[in-house]
């Protein structure tokens, strides 16, 4: 099984603006969810978004961030407007495709069984 495979990452001003990418292993329609997670440096992976049926959002990046998904690409994408430098992590894509995972729920590590190997994103001040 492939591993999703993040792109998009880069530096900008606080205030600017990234799209990252995701292309997802199988089709994105077959996995029961697809998710961001972020680590900032020195801390804990976190979560970010996920789409399950709906949308979900950490606190943090509701109104700022949008999670998309475009089935006929594979892809998933992750708008990331109103970059703050806590925003500065690595970015990474988590797809959910196991049934018995699903007791999870979405900001949750373990419903998520297959990672990319993440993209970085700084934001200066």
């Amino acid at each position: 099984q492939v591993q999703p495979v993040e792109s998009g990452g880069g530096l900008v001003q606080a205030g600017g603006s990234l799209r990252l990418s995701c292309a997802a292993s199988g089709r994105t329609c077959s996995n029961y969810a697809m998710g961001w997670f972020r680590q900032p440096p020195g801390k804990e992976r976190e979560f970010v978004a996920a789409i399950r049926g709906s949308t979900y959002y950490a606190d943090p990046v509701k109104g700022r961030f949008t999670i998309s998904g475009d089935t006929a690409k594979n892809t998933l994408y992750l708008q990331l407007n109103n970059l703050k430098p806590e925003d500065t992590a690595v970015y990474f894509c988590a797809a959910s495709r196991f049934p018995q995972a699903q007791r999870y729920s979405s900001d949750d590590s373990r419903l998520y069984d297959s990672w990319g190997q993440g993209t970085q994103v700084t934001v200066s001040s």
